[in-house]
């Protein structure tokens, strides 16, 4: 067993629309980063931040 954070599953968005096609998985890494995904389209990989960079990615959205 590691030290680093636990790799967790994929896990969908709580806002994430079946009928507009606005779907997110996001997923802590074995290194503790954060990565966001189309969940739709699994096949264009995924965005990665650092917990700092999401969290000021959010943020932003939010306004």
């Amino acid at each position: 067993m590691g030290d680093g954070p636990p790799v967790a599953r994929w896990r969908k968005s709580s806002y994430s629309s079946g009928d507009t096609g606005a779907c997110l998985e996001t997923r802590i890494t074995s290194d503790g980063l954060i990565a966001v995904r189309d969940s739709k389209d699994r096949s264009r990989g995924a965005f990665v931040f650092s917990v700092a960079g999401w969290s000021a990615f959010v943020n932003h959205l939010k306004g």
